[in-house]
Formats: structure tokens, sequence, C-alpha cells
């Protein structure tokens, strides 16, 4: 099984970016079979750095959360952590707010934003088939939303 857990902070960058994806998120995590949080941050949370990296599940006071989960093959399962564990240590891509107004791909391999890494490990394990998508455009909103389509559970 695979679990996404899609959160909101009480803070201003929180309400920009759930603003700008028209949704009550601003960001995810995947959820590491030890409850620990791995995805992609721009700033250093209990002295973590920033990037793609590994976080106890509490590392952030979440406004809100919800996860959900998806039935997957034990195959998937390994393709999905395989692709996202590579990631590891790469830098949070800066670039992200920019390039909701610029042509950047959110697919390039460079560096990750959380929805980009949760989005492109999906991909890449077959769970989720490649997304017609603006190349600059995934957020944590629209992946939830993906999600939800493809018959992922959701809980709260």
């Amino acid at each position: 099984m695979i679990t996404l857990q899609f959160s909101a902070q009480n803070d201003l960058g929180s309400l920009i970016i759930e603003l700008g994806g028209a949704g009550p998120f601003s960001h995810v995590d995947l959820v590491e079979a030890t409850g620990a949080l791995y995805g992609a941050r721009s700033d250093v949370c209990k002295d973590i750095p920033a990037g793609v990296q590994s976080r106890p599940p509490d590392y952030e006071t979440f406004a809100r959360r919800t996860r959900i989960s998806f039935s997957t093959t034990p195959a998937e399962e390994k393709t999905f952590w395989d692709f996202a564990y590579a990631q590891r240590g790469k830098p949070y891509d800066m670039t992200a707010i920019e390039a909701f107004l610029v042509n950047r791909d959110w697919r390039a391999p460079d560096s990750w934003f959380c929805s980009e890494l949760a989005t492109a490990s999906l991909e890449t394990a077959g769970i989720c088939p490649p997304l017609y998508s603006p190349v600059n455009k995934i957020e944590p909103v629209t992946l939830a939303i993906v999600c939800s389509a493809l018959g992922a559970i959701v809980t709260s």
C-alpha cells in the first residue's frame, strides 16, 4: 500500500500555496512504512536539511491533514519507493513558484517540490498514468484530485 499525506500549516507560505492551488492543501509527503514522512521541503525542519529527505511524523505542526492510500502490488510499491529514495538529498525546486508563471518542466529530475516528487513517484510505479498537465503545474490539490479520481482511499 502507498499512502500520501496532504497537509497545510498555519502560516503565510502555506496560505499562499493554498490560494494559488485553489484548495485546502499546501504540502504532500510520502508516508514510509515506519510512519516517517518523506518528501521535498524548502526549509530546515528539526535540524533536517531542506530538499528531499525523510522526516519524523511530527516534524511540523499541521493545521490539516488528509491521507490518501492506494492498494498496490508489491512490484508497484517497490518501484515507487526505489524511485522516491533515489531522489534523496536532491534540492528543493526553488524555481517552483516562478514555474507556475513560466514553463519549467516539473518532471525535470534535478530538483523537486513536494507534489512533483509524489506525482513522479506514482507515475514511475505505474500507479498513476502519465498525467496530461502543463509542464509547470502540479500542485498538491491537483494531485489529491487525481488520486481520488484513481480510486484511492481517503482518510483524515
